[in-house]
C-alpha cells in the first residue's frame, strides 16, 4: 500500500526547522498533503515523531566477498528497523566495487534483496590500492553517485591529485578519510595516557588534522567537490572551517560512535569498541557535538561495519575494526536530544536533510512532491539493547547492555510500510 493517512503525529521537519502536531497524507508513494491539528481517518500517530527517513552514509555490506557477514536481505531489514530508509554503500568490499561489472552487480542484489533504498560509492582508484584511477565517467553512468578508497587512503598525492581533477571535470562527488597512513597505520586507539597505561598502539589525533589538510589543499587546487567522513578530532576543526569560509565545496560528517562515546568505554580491552578511526577523547567528542550544532560538521552517520565473532573475539591490537550502527544510529543520535545539545529538527537535519542534499538524493524533507520515506519514533521509551536482538548478521555493537532512550515504531519507503515493530519487542 502506498496510499495511506498518518494523523496525530508530531511532524519533524528538518528543512523548515519546525515541530508541529498534524497529519500527512501518502499518494503514489509521495508526500501527497500536510497539515497542521486534526484530521479524521487513517493511521493514528498516537502523537509519536514522524520524520524523514534517515539516509545513512558510508554503509558497508558484505557482498560481493562476506556476505557472512552481511547480506543486502539482513542489513535492509537493520536499516527498516532502525529507521533508515537509504543505504549509501561503501565500495570496500572483498572485491571491491571499482568496476562498472560489479557496481552492476550490487545493485542488482540490492534491488532483489534490500528492504529499502540502496544508492552505491564505487572505488576512487583501482583495487583501492592508490596507484591507478578507476573509470570514474563509466562508473557514474552505472549509477555510482560518489567516489571512495574508504580507510585505504591514497598516499600518492600526484594520483590523488588527478583523481580530483578529473572527478571535477564530470562533477563528481569525492569521499575522504582524513588520515595520515604515515602515522596512523596499525593504530587501535587515540594516543595519550589511556593508551599507555593500555599498552596499545595508539595514533595521536594530529594525524586526522595532516590528512585533511592535505586533502583540503588539493581541493582547493582542483576544484574539486569533496566530502570528510569522518571528523572526529578538535584538531582538525579549524582547517574545515577555513575551507569552508573562503567557499570551497567541502563538507563532512561525523559517526555516531564518535558523538556519543569516548575513548574511556574501551575499557578492559573491550573489542566491540574497536573502530577506526579510534574513540577520541572527552574534549574531543564534545567538539563534534559543538561543531555539529553550529553546522561546521554537515552529516551524521553510523559507518556500518559489520565483523563476525572470529574477527573480533580477538586481543584488542589484532580484533577487526568497526561496528554494526544500521539500526542503533538513531537510538544513540537521541542522546544528543536527550543531553538538549541538539533539537529533534537538527538531529535530522543531520540525518536526513544534510546527505539527502550532498549525495544529490531525493528525500530529507516533509513536503508535498517528495518520495515517503519516513520513520516513526516514540523518543523517550526506554529499553536495555540486546545485540543478539539486531536484525544485522553481524553483532558486533558497543551499545550492547546499554540503556537507550527511543526506538523506531515504524518505516515506509515510497510509502510502503517496511518495519512495523510488534509491542513489546526487543531493539
Amino acid at each position: 500500500m502506498t496510499n495511506a493517512l498518518l494523523r496525530n503525529a508530531r511532524l519533524i521537519d528538518p528543512e523548515a526547522g519546525t515541530e508541529t502536531i498534524g497529519w500527512l497524507r501518502i499518494e503514489g508513494g509521495l508526500i501527497a498533503e500536510i497539515g497542521e491539528g486534526s484530521r479524521a481517518g487513517g493511521v493514528d500517530c498516537n502523537g509519536a515523531c514522524l520524520a524523514p527517513g534517515i539516509i545513512d552514509i558510508g554503509v558497508k555490506v558484505g557482498e560481493p566477498g562476506e556476505r557472512h557477514k552481511e547480506s543486502f536481505r539482513t542489513a535492509g531489514r537493520a536499516a527498516a528497523a532502525g529507521g533508515v530508509t537509504t543505504m549509501v554503500i561503501r565500495p570496500d568490499t572483498a572485491t571491491p566495487i571499482d568496476t562498472p561489472e560489479v557496481l552492476e552487480f550490487v545493485t542488482r542484489r540490492a534491488q532483489e534483496d534490500a528492504a529499502v533504498k540502496v544508492r552505491p560509492m564505487a572505488a576512487l582508484t583501482k583495487a583501492r590500492e592508490g596507484r591507478e584511477m578507476t573509470e570514474i565517467g563509466f562508473l557514474i553512468d552505472a549509477g555510482a553517485i560518489a567516489f571512495t578508497d574508504g580507510d585505504a587512503v591514497c598516499a600518492d598525492t600526484r594520483v590523488l591529485s588527478r583523481c580530483m581533477t578529473y572527478a571535477r571535470s564530470l562533477g563528481a562527488l569525492i569521499v575522504g578519510h582524513p588520515q595520515d597512513p604515515g602515522l596512523s597505520t596499525g593504530a587501535a586507539v587515540t594516543s595519550g595516557k589511556f593508551a599507555s597505561l593500555r599498552g596499545l598502539p595508539a595514533v595521536s589525533p594530529m594525524a586526522e588534522r595532516i590528512g585533511l589538510e592535505r586533502d583540503l589543499a588539493l581541493v582547493e587546487m582542483t576544484g574539486v567537490r569533496y566530502h570528510a567522513d569522518q571528523i572526529t578530532t578538535a584538531a582538525a576543526l579549524p582547517a574545515l572551517a577555513r575551507a569552508k569560509a573562503v567557499g570551497l565545496d567541502v563538507t563532512a560528517g561525523v559517526s555516531i560512535h564518535h558523538l556519543t562515546l569516548n575513548a574511556f568505554d574501551v575499557g578492559d580491552y573491550r573489542t566491540f569498541f574497536k573502530i577506526k578511526p579510534p574513540l577520541r577523547d572527552e574534549d574531543d567528542r564534545l567538539a563534534m557535538v559543538e561543531a555539529l550544532r553550529d553546522g561546521l560538521i554537515d552529516i551524521i552517520c553510523s559507518i556500518h561495519t559489520p565483523q563476525d565473532e572470529e574477527s573480533k573475539r580477538l586481543p584488542f591490537e589484532a580484533a577487526a575494526a568497526g561496528a554494526v550502527g544500521l539500526e542503533t544510529l538513531l537510538p544513540a543520535a537521541l542522546r544528543l536530544y536527550h543531553a538538549e545539545a541538539l533539537g529533534l529538527p537538527a538531529l535530522f537535519r543531520a540525518l536526513s536533510l544534510n546527505p539527502a542534499r550532498r549525495f544529490g538524493l531525493d528525500g530529507g524533507r516533509l513536503a508535498p512532491g517528495a518520495p515517503a520515506d519516513l520513520v516513526m519514533f516514540d523518543p523517550d521509551v526506554p529499553y536495555v539493547l540486546d545485540r543478539f536482538a539486531l536484525q544485522s548478521k553481524s553483532k558486533n555493537t558497543p551499545f550492547d547492555g546499554q540503556r537507550m532512550q527511543g526506538r523506531v515504531l515504524r518505516t515506509w519507503v515510497d510509502g510502503k510500510n517496511v518495519f512495523e515493530r510488534a509491542t513489546g519487542g526487543q531493539a
